[in-house]
C-alpha cells in the first residue's frame, strides 16, 4: 500500500461545514443522484436527509428509477426529488439490467459539474454523507472521484451484528485488486455506492451496466489520473438492505468480470453462473444469466445525438 498518499488522501475525522464547503464551491455546481429499484421503504428517508442542502451546497437531487414496480417513484416525488425513469432517458438505448445503467443514464439528465452518487436502500442516512464526499472534490482541483468508507453492519432477520457487512467486498474485490492493481490496495471500501465524481471523469469513461459499476469506475480513474486523483472519506456507519449468499454470487460474478476487462483480461460476457440449491435432499444445479457488459462514454454518446 502507498502509505504516502493513504495519509494524504484518506480522512478519517472529516470536519468540514456546509458554510465552508458552499464557500468553496463557488459557481460550480453538484447533482446529487439516487439509483433505485423498489425501495419504497427507504428512499423518502435517503432524499430527506439531502433535501436541506438544496440550493446551497446541492443543485439538483435526482432519483433515477431501475423499473420499479413498487412505489418508489411515487415515495421520491412526495419526498421533493425529481424522479426520472430510466426508458425515459435515451430512449434509442434499449435499457440494460442493472445499477451501473442508471448510473450512466443519470449522467444525460444531470447538469452538476460534480456529481454524488447515494444508494437508495440507505437505513438511518446520514446528512454529513453528501457534504464529506464533496469536501476533497471542492479542495482539490486535482481529485477527481471520492469513496467514501464506513463500518458496515450485518443486518439480519432478527438482530444487527456490528460488522461483518460488506461480505463481497472482503472476499472478492480486495483480493483481486491486491493481484490485479496493487496500488488501489489503500482504499477501504472499492464498491461502496456513495461516491462522487468530477462530470468531466465520469462522462470520459465507460460504466459497467450491473453491479461493477464501482470497481470499473474505481479501476478506470486510477489508470487515468493515477492516485492522487483518488481520495477517500470516512463516512461512518453504512446500514442497508443485506442480500442472500446466492445473490451475492451472482453480483460478485459482474464485478469479477468487470474488474479482470479493465486489466486486460479476456472475459466472456455472456458466461453465466451455475449455483447450487438443496430441493428435498437434492443439490440440484441453478443457473443464472449474468450479464457483463459496458455502457460507452457518456460524452461520446451525447456528441454523436448532436451530430445526428
Amino acid at each position: 500500500m502507498d502509505e504516502d498518499w493513504f495519509a494524504r488522501r484518506t480522512w478519517q475525522d472529516p470536519q468540514w461545514t456546509v458554510d465552508e464547503l458552499v464557500r468553496a464551491k463557488g459557481a460550480r455546481t453538484v447533482s446529487v443522484v439516487l439509483p433505485a429499484l423498489n425501495e419504497q421503504e427507504t428512499v423518502g428517508d435517503v432524499i430527506a436527509s439531502v433535501r436541506p442542502l438544496l440550493g446551497s451546497l446541492v443543485d439538483e437531487l435526482v432519483v433515477l428509477d431501475s423499473g420499479s414496480t413498487d412505489a418508489t417513484a411515487e415515495v421520491a416525488e412526495l419526498a421533493g426529488a425529481r424522479v426520472v425513469h430510466r426508458e425515459d432517458v435515451l430512449a434509442d438505448w434499449e435499457p440494460m439490467p442493472g445499477k451501473g445503467e442508471v448510473l450512466w443514464r443519470s449522467l444525460a439528465v444531470t447538469s452538476g459539474e460534480l456529481v454524488v452518487f447515494l444508494d437508495s436502500d440507505l437505513v438511518d442516512p446520514d446528512p454529513a454523507f453528501v457534504p464529506t464526499l464533496l469536501g476533497p472534490l471542492l479542495g482539490d482541483s486535482g481529485v477527481q472521484l471520492v469513496k467514501g468508507f464506513y463500518r458496515r453492519p450485518l443486518r439480519l432477520e432478527t438482530a444487527e451484528i456490528g460488522t461483518g457487512g460488506g461480505r463481497v467486498t472482503e472476499l472478492l474485490a480486495r483480493p483481486a485488486l491486491s493481484a490485479l492493481r496493487p496500488a488501489l490496495a489503500g482504499i477501504v471500501q472499492p464498491l461502496g455506492g456513495e461516491y462522487a465524481g468530477t462530470r468531466e471523469f465520469l462522462e470520459s469513461v465507460p460504466f459497467a451496466a450491473g453491479y461493477g459499476v464501482e470497481i470499473g469506475l474505481l479501476l478506470d480513474a486510477e489508470a487515468r489520473y493515477g492516485l492522487d486523483g483518488l481520495a477517500q472519506v470516512n463516512l461512518g456507519v453504512r446500514k442497508h438492505r443485506n442480500r442472500s449468499l446466492l445473490q451475492l454470487g451472482v453480483m460478485a460474478r459482474q464485478i469479477l468480470g468487470t474488474a479482470l476487462a479493465r486489466c486486460g483480461v479476456p472475459v466472456d460476457g455472456a458466461a453465466g453462473l451455475t449455483q447450487f440449491v438443496q430441493v428435498s435432499g437434492e443439490w440440484l444445479p441453478d443457473a443464472t444469466e449474468v450479464l457483463v457488459a459496458d455502457r460507452p462514454p457518456m460524452r461520446e454518446v451525447l456528441a454523436n445525438r448532436r451530430r445526428a
